[in-house]
């Protein structure tokens, strides 16, 4: 028995450390009953990206004037693109009950800390910088100077794994979508969620 009200989750993490892979491995499972926060970018759309389902995809104007209207929870520049989570689904899904899954980066998630400090962080780690770089060129993207710039964002970004509750190495995406919904579980039974509802039902007494 939990809180009526959902959880905001928040998976976050470096450039390149398979936060959008893990989050894609967490909704393919049948069991999930958590709802996806679909962030918005100006950044190119990636090969097999659909808009709408994995991005909403904006021009840089179109984002600017949302950040004007103060249409986002969050947003942040990052290797020169905009990234942002928009507010008005957010929280209307939290109201109705349901648990609400953001995957964002690194400075958007210090801005939902600092708006949901009642929120789950969560902070997706690579086993090390040489793998975190491997899937970087992999993923075939991003030009030299790119990686570069990312693997210079992604060292600072790991010194701030302070501001999250939960570290998650992602050695194995299964292993570590399986601990993100451990964490989550786990998260749901808090006494500060549970108490005043279960006092409500166990110390009720007819008059």
């Amino acid at each position: 028995m939990t809180s009526d009200k959902g959880l905001l989750i928040v998976l976050s993490g470096p450039s390149g450390v398979g936060k959008g892979t893990v989050r894609k491995e967490i909704f393919d499972d049948p069991a999930t009953t958590f709802e996806y926060s679909i962030s918005m970018t100006t950044r190119d759309r990636r090969e097999g990206e659909v808009d709408g389902v994995d991005y909403f995809f904006k021009s840089k104007e179109e984002f600017e004037r949302l950040i004007e209207e103060d249409k986002f929870i969050e947003h942040a520049n990052y290797v020169g693109n905009y990234y942002g989570t928009p507010v008005d689904y957010v929280v209307e899904t939290m109201e109705k009950g349901y648990d609400v899954f953001l995957e964002i980066e690194v400075e958007g998630a210090k801005q939902v800390r600092e708006k949901f400090p009642e929120a789950l962080f969560i902070f997706l780690a690579p086993p090390n910088l040489t793998q975190l770089e491997e899937r970087l060129v992999g993923r075939g993207t991003d030009s030299p100077e790119v990686i570069k710039k990312r693997i210079s964002e992604a060292k600072r970004e790991l010194k701030l794994m302070n501001l999250y509750d939960y570290v998650v190495i992602n050695d194995d995406v299964r292993a570590a979508k399986n601990r993100v919904q451990c964490i989550v579980e786990a998260s749901h039974m808090k006494r500060a969620r549970v108490e005043s509802k279960l006092r409500k039902t166990l110390l009720e007494v007819n008059n």
